[in-house]
């Protein structure tokens, strides 16, 4: 059997995709549809504008309009995977695939997610910090002894969690997590506390947006990234996006379901590799491959 995966933020690049842009008249006309949807030049961001990318409202639509259009021109292999999965905004790429989905309005409500996301916090008053080398379960005991926000957003792999929340509290944090042995821990570069609850008056508006939305029930399995069980009825997808704004992302838990329900190769489709590099040390028996680039997808 086997499993797709969709990248999150922090795979953009400019100019990812543009092989297949260049390639296929479809891959145009979709692009021209979103942007008109959205009102603004997405494709021009994505091939041209480096400092637009990395802003959350950009990027987010960004690597799901990448992501979904390589799987466009790769699901002409006809190769069906038995299960769906994304990391963070790669879960809304899962849904889009499974046809849970237009890929008009998952670009719409992904730009709105990003927006929502960057307005949420004051700028400098929010941090996400990579714990290397802890278990996740002495992590979550140092946070409970930590005054102000600080989550974990993350369960990326056995070695590597994610903490999110209030500047002060995650840099406290961090200090405490090192003398209790962290290996390294690491500031990210970004200005959004991610999936803590420090989004969820946020989440509240994102919700209506979620409601105005059409959705069907998806055609393919996705494994939540809250509970990392699969969903496949409106109801339940309605629900977990609503919640996915400040919900930790289980990866960790994502990998070793897809592991034990007999999957054993694993696509990551999208721009770059990070999500193969995460699964490897989390489960070294799956077998993994990536498609980001046509000739991924002629070799394929």
């Amino acid at each position: 059997m086997i499993a797709f995966v969709f990248p999150g933020q922090g795979s953009q690049y400019v100019g990812m995709g543009k092989d297949i842009y260049d390639s296929f008249e479809e891959v145009r006309e979709i692009h021209n549809k979103v942007n008109e949807k959205l009102g603004f030049n997405l494709t021009e961001i994505i091939f041209n504008d480096e400092e637009k990318l990395n802003l959350t409202q950009y990027t987010q639509p960004a690597i799901l309009l990448t992501s979904y259009l390589i799987y466009k021109i790769f699901n002409k292999k006809n190769r069906t995977p038995s299960f769906l999965a994304g990391h963070s905004l790669g879960e809304f790429t899962a849904l889009t695939v499974a046809g849970s989905l237009s890929v008009e309005d998952a670009v719409y409500l992904t730009y709105i997610r990003g927006s929502l996301m960057q307005s949420a916090v004051p700028e400098g008053k929010g941090l996400m910090a990579a714990i290397i080398g802890l278990d996740a379960n002495k992590i979550e005991e140092v946070l409970k002894t930590i005054d102000g926000v600080v989550e974990i957003a993350n369960y990326n792999s056995y070695e590597q969690t994610v903490i999110s929340g209030e500047t002060e509290a995650v840099k406290k944090a961090m200090e405490v997590l090192k003398s209790q042995g962290a290996k390294k821990v690491v500031p990210l570069a970004v200005s959004v506390p991610a999936h803590s609850s420090l989004l969820k008056e946020k989440a509240k508006e994102f919700a209506k947006y979620i409601e105005d939305t059409p959705f069907n029930d998806a055609k393919i399995p996705v494994i939540s990234n809250i509970t990392a069980t699969p969903i496949t009825k409106v109801q339940e997808i309605k629900e977990e996006l609503k919640a996915h704004f400040y919900s930790p992302v289980r990866w960790v838990q994502t990998v070793e379901f897809l592991a034990n329900n007999d999957v054993k190769t694993v696509y990551e489709i999208g721009p770059k590799k990070v999500l193969t590099g995460l699964i490897k040390r989390i489960n070294s028996n799956l077998e993994l491959k990536n498609i980001e680039t046509l000739q991924d997808i002629e070799n394929a």
